[in-house]
């Protein structure tokens, strides 16, 4: 298993220098993989960085540690421009990218600023979005008519430096669809809703049936990747890597620490110095 933290950018983290720092501090002190939000209006009366030129700032301040979106809402972005930017990014970072997309939310995000909120739109527009994407990165001229867009004898170079950027999308256990997208690409951030709709923590029983599912699905004989994210117990190390060997063995193959639950900014930043809940 492998190990990484989220850092949200807004607050303190929309501050390019601060989040480079944070990053360069968490590679120092043993974790795999910066992810960070990709949020334009999700809390009321606070900053927000664009997370595009954050992850630069990162990147630069970083050589080791891979670094990417979680998640961007590609249905309220448009996919030529996010796959010009991970390019980009691929580049910058030598090749460290890895790439999460998903439907977006909250609604606030979409409906304020005019975008389309119907689910069904954004799973359309999110499918037709990763061909554009695909087609982009083959650094051949093409062109593209969708329902959503329309692309005209286009040519995007230069291509990814990584032969390939690993594209993990979100989904949502236990519905099926979002899974039959992510058996398609190269991993998933799952979420779990309960009988109410509301969020719930995965446990390591829903991590095997993710797992079994994805095995049912796919196609492609190269790995997958399943991520959690959660909280482990900062003062108490043996505790924090039983509850990630439990995942593990269920089949995820990173845990993602929920910084934003470890309370003040400082209380955050000291989590990440600690280090990683490894066993």
């Amino acid at each position: 298993m492998k190990f990484a933290i989220d850092l949200p950018n807004f607050g303190s983290f929309a501050d390019a220098r601060v989040t480079a720092e944070i990053a360069r501090e968490a590679e120092g002190a043993g974790w795999d993989a910066v992810w960070l939000w990709d949020h334009v209006w999700r809390d009321e009366g606070v900053p927000y960085g664009d997370p595009w030129i954050l992850l630069a700032a990162m990147a630069l301040a970083t050589s080791r540690v891979r670094i990417g979106p979680m998640i961007t809402p590609l249905p309220r972005r448009r996919p030529w421009i996010v796959a010009r930017e991970a390019v980009t990014i691929d580049h910058l970072s030598g090749g460290r990218l890895t790439l999460g997309l998903g439907l977006g939310a909250p609604a606030k995000e979409f409906t304020g600023f005019g975008e389309e909120w119907d689910a069904k739109v954004r799973a359309a527009k999110l499918d037709e979005g990763l061909e554009v994407m695909a087609r982009c990165w083959s650094g051949e001229r093409f062109s593209f008519s969708g329902e959503h867009y329309k692309l005209a004898d286009v040519q995007f170079l230069p291509r990814p430096l990584q032969p390939h950027i690993p594209i993990w999308t979100a989904s949502t256990w236990p519905v099926r669809a979002p899974f039959r997208r992510a058996a398609r690409l190269d991993g998933t951030w799952p979420l779990r809703r309960d009988a109410d709709g509301l969020s719930a923590p995965l446990s390591p029983d829903d991590v095997r049936g993710i797992a079994a599912l994805i095995a049912e699905m796919r196609t492609s004989p190269e790995p997958f990747d399943i991520l959690v994210a959660g909280v482990t117990p900062a003062d108490d190390p043996a505790r924090a890597a039983d509850i990630c060997a439990g995942f593990a063995d269920a089949g995820a193959t990173w845990w993602t620490e929920r910084i934003d639950s470890h309370g003040t900014f400082e209380r955050q930043r000291e989590r990440i110095r600690k280090g990683p809940p490894r066993p």
